[in-house]
């Protein structure tokens, strides 16, 4: 018993080792940038328009309605981002904006900038 209990214990401590080195190898990566363009509003389509990015380890799919030149709103159908689930937020801020100049959620950059592209992508799909 004692020596499986010797064997559990090294067992658990290399596991969280590796998992801590994971851990701070990941987040000592740089992140890659990512432009994000403009859109001339005034030139939109009225409808929904689907946009999608990715940026490992972030991905989303959005869709966006526009009417009379202005989105109305952004549904967020699929965001894989790990610690970044509080970026959704981000779209608020741009349809209270009307703009994708908006500042990136604290915490959550990279998945801010990959919802702000995944939402210039749909909006370049409305334009006239």
């Amino acid at each position: 018993m004692k020596k499986f209990l010797k064997v559990l214990i090294i067992t658990i401590v290399s596991i969280s080792l590796l998992v801590t080195a994971g851990y701070f190898y990941l987040k000592s990566r740089p992140l890659p940038v990512i432009e994000i363009g403009s859109v001339n509003f005034n030139n939109l389509r009225d409808g929904t328009y689907t946009g999608e990015y990715k940026s490992d380890p972030v991905s989303v799919i959005v869709n966006v309605d526009v009417a009379g030149n202005k989105i109305t709103s952004i549904k967020i159908e699929k965001h894989e981002c790990g610690t970044g689930k509080k970026a959704e937020e981000i779209t608020k801020d741009v349809i209270k904006a009307q703009s994708l100049e908006v500042d990136v959620v604290s915490g959550a950059t990279h998945s801010s900038k990959v919802i702000l592209k995944a939402v210039e992508l749909a909006l370049e799909k409305g334009l006239k």
